[in-house]
């Protein structure tokens, strides 16, 4: 069972970044999936979630209306849309599963992890 991130890049202040989580050997239909990202000397912080069960998203307050969390049931695929980025949102972006029907942007309650995708914003 394995994650994959990527998508991360470069981007000017106010620009759009697509992350993308891929899973291999496991079929994210049975998961809840969650976005998170860490910036230099800072905790890993949730920034958004889809439910297993419904579909229905949980955003950060610092991400809504900014960001958006869809998946892709044939790609096997959830991806994360972020839009107008500032460099407040500069961090390592990681995706993980949480077997529950419904999801939740804390950190400990995932249990399988990716490897990470790097964002930079530039001013």
């Amino acid at each position: 069972a394995r994650l994959a991130e990527s998508g991360g890049g470069l981007v000017q202040a106010g620009g759009s970044l697509r992350l993308s989580c891929e899973a291999s050997g496991f079929s994210l239909d049975y998961f809840s999936v969650g976005w998170f990202r860490q910036a230099p000397g800072k905790e890993r912080e949730g920034v958004s979630c889809i439910s297993r069960s419904t579909s229905s998203s949980v955003y950060a307050d610092s991400v809504k209306g900014r960001f958006t969390i869809y998946k892709d049931r044939a790609k096997n695929t959830v991806f994360l849309q972020m839009n107008n980025l500032t460099p407040e949102d500069a961090a390592v972006y990681y995706c993980a599963t949480l077997y529950r029907l419904y999801c939740t942007l804390n950190t400990g309650a995932y249990d399988n992890w990716g490897q990470g995708t790097q964002v930079t914003v530039s001013s």
